[in-house]
């Protein structure tokens, strides 16, 4: 008897059990709370305090990888367009000063805002404003968090120095969240998911309309002059880069078009004339240059632009653009 009172106790128990489970379940589903990671529902990426947490924890990452010229300790703080140019720099400081940065300086952020937008699914990202210590003392340092889930730290994938009257107004709403612009959206004069590509197509004279300045106009004319000069041959090739942490992240801004980070995949190809050679370039180059450079070297780079794309039509302006040597090839 004994042991039939006790499998009849383990029966209730287990069907109380189930019959809680079921009701939570019922609750969850009833209160729109199933979806705990917000895979439908319109979220702000984060808080306003967990956002100035992540950007302290970058700048002190930073620092620690730039004073040691070690890229392993800020590589869970970085990715994308960011992490390559970021990783290879520190690669190239280590090459040629293994033992850390002698010319080391200490990268402060103040001033800094934040711009969450609300937003449903995966990545959740966010935009910090803020004035740095380094570069012009007029530019403001845009960084673009993002990670993939909960459990996942909060990386920069984009970097870019914009001039402080630059910088646009942001749409938002009464609590002051901010809205992200779908990558295909048709209501600018280039959708963001076509940036990338149309910034490729416009350095070689052709694609979308570009306003007129140092990372439009401006760069097409530094080219020209490049490639006239005598006895040494330059060829560029310039790709979009579109794919995963690369991706276009767009902002809405007040006026209803919108800011887009984008990223583009640039080569470099420098040919010296019969009897001459490519010039010697500087340590931090020869540091990231596999084969012999003879006749040729190909610089490999990626860039990350800030660009403002208005509403309906006009011309696209790039406002800031920050680039770096991933990798050469002598030959």
């Amino acid at each position: 008897m004994t042991r039939e009172r006790s499998r009849r106790r383990l029966r209730r128990r287990d069907r109380n059990a189930l019959i809680a489970v079921s009701l939570s379940v019922m609750s969850l589903t009833a209160s729109g709370c199933v979806v705990v990671h917000g895979e439908r529902e319109m979220l702000p990426a984060t808080t306003r305090a967990e956002a100035a947490k992540a950007l302290t924890q970058f700048t002190d990452a930073y620092n620690k990888a730039d004073k040691a010229y070690d890229r392993s300790l800020d590589e869970d703080h970085v990715t994308g367009a960011l992490a390559d140019i970021d990783g290879a720099r520190l690669k190239a400081g280590h090459a040629n000063s293994p033992s850390g940065n002698a010319h080391h300086v200490q990268l402060t952020l103040t001033d800094a805002r934040f711009t969450i937008p609300k937003k449903a699914g995966w990545p959740r990202w966010f935009v910090a404003d803020a004035k740095g210590n380094l570069g012009s003392s007029n530019a403001r340092w845009l960084l673009v968090f993002t990670r993939d889930g909960l459990g996942d730290p909060w990386r920069v994938a984009y970097l870019t120095l914009v001039a402080a009257g630059d910088v646009p107004q942001f749409k938002k709403d009464e609590d002051g969240w901010a809205e992200a612009v779908p990558a295909d959206s048709a209501q600018l004069a280039v959708p963001p998911a076509g940036l990338s590509k149309g910034y490729a197509a416009y350095l070689k004279n052709a694609g979308p309309v570009f306003a007129d300045g140092r990372y439009t106009s401006g760069l097409r004319a530094d080219r020209k002059k490049q490639t006239t000069k005598p006895g040494l041959v330059r060829q560029y090739i310039d790709e979009p880069l579109t794919h995963g942490d690369y991706a276009p992240l767009a902002l809405r801004t007040a006026d209803g078009g919108a800011l887009v980070f984008f990223t583009t995949h640039h080569y470099e190809k420098q040919t010296a004339a019969a009897g001459t050679s490519v010039p010697t370039p500087n340590k931090d180059v020869q540091a990231l240059t596999k084969g012999e450079i003879k006749q040729s070297l190909t610089l490999e780079i990626i860039s990350n632009e800030a660009a403002l794309d208005p509403a309906g039509s006009g011309p696209v302006s790039v406002l800031g653009r920050v680039q770096g040597l991933t990798a050469a090839q002598g030959e």
